[in-house]
Formats: structure tokens, C-alpha cells, sequence
């Protein structure tokens, strides 16, 4: 997904700053630069590496350790279909499949409009539940590719009309 151009490094430089002269503080920059900007872009990691003397390759290394960091721009919703043992025998994997197709991306990638990411996950504990998907923070079991498609419509309506929508 194109992020629209060069990012403006002037909240990277401030939370740089705030940090300067810490050792041992990587993580909290790149928690903090994430929450800026939703993701760590490229150009906010060339900073790191120039004004605090990391690496690239270290930066790199902690980004691509920890799940909690995203190198590209996320969706508003973050979707994940749960792939665990109960989920992938209630039709899980289908319903990954069927939405990948549909909105043309893959596992961790973000739509053309940026409402949502895509993720299959391992397993989200509801398994009482299954087949189930999560949307942000909210638990949604019981699917069917149609009832699972439902719901995601409802995410790409304003707020007030999306809580109306949610207890049909």
C-alpha cells in the first residue's frame, strides 16, 4: 500500500528526542514512533539509526522480532480470522479464502481503501465460538462466509449507524 508520499519526520524527531541519552530504549522509541504514525515507516528508521547510533540492521532485527510492529500502514479495522484447530474445522479457512479474494489481499496486507487488515491468526481462544473473527476488539463467532461478510459491511458505515446495525 503507497503511504502518499514522504513522511513527515517531525514526530519521529520529537519522540527521538524525548529518548536521547537512554540506553536501552529502542523498543519504547519504536512503540512510540509506531503510535505516531500507525506503522514504522522506512524513513523514521534512517533517523534512528543516524541520531541515537543504532544500526539498521539491529532496528531491523527488533521490528521483525516482535509481531507488535507493522513496516507498512495498517487499515482502520484490523480483521483476523482465527485459523486454530476448531475454527479451521468449523470453516475457518474458507472464510480467510473467501475474504482474501474478495477484498483482493493476502494475509498482513491492507486494502486499497485502508479500512482494513487482513490477518489469519493462530487461534483467539473462543473456540466455543467457532468458526470466529476478530474486528479491532470485537469477538464475532458463529460465522458463515455470508454472515461473516455481513458484519464486515457494517464496519464501513459511519459509527452511529453501525451500532444500530449490530443487534440484528
Amino acid at each position: 500500500m503507497d503511504n502518499g508520499g514522504p513522511v513527515n519526520l517531525s514526530q519521529a524527531k520529537a519522540v527521538i528526542d524525548r529518548y536521547r541519552g537512554h540506553l536501552g530504549t529502542l523498543i519504547e522509541v519504536l512503540q512510540d514512533i509506531q503510535a505516531a504514525y500507525g506503522y514504522v515507516p522506512q524513513e523514521t528508521v534512517d533517523l534512528i539509526a543516524d541520531e541515537l547510533g543504532y544500526s539498521e540492521v539491529h532496528i531491523y532485527g527488533v521490528l521483525t522480532f516482535y509481531a507488535q510492529f507493522y513496516l507498512t500502514p495498517r487499515g482502520t479495522h484490523a480483521l483476523k480470522i482465527c485459523q486454530g484447530t476448531a475454527c479451521h474445522v468449523m470453516g475457518g479457512k474458507q472464510i480467510f479464502d473467501y475474504l482474501s479474494k474478495k477484498m483482493e489481499v493476502e494475509d498482513g496486507e491492507t486494502t486499497k481503501d485502508g479500512v482494513f487488515t487482513l490477518e489469519r491468526v493462530a487461534c483467539v481462544g473462543a473456540c466455543g465460538m467457532a468458526p470466529v473473527m476478530v474486528i479491532d476488539e470485537h469477538t464475532h463467532g458463529d460465522l458463515s462466509i455470508q454472515k461473516a461478510t455481513k458484519i464486515i459491511s457494517q464496519y464501513s458505515l459511519p459509527k452511529e449507524e453501525r451500532k444500530k446495525g449490530e443487534g440484528e
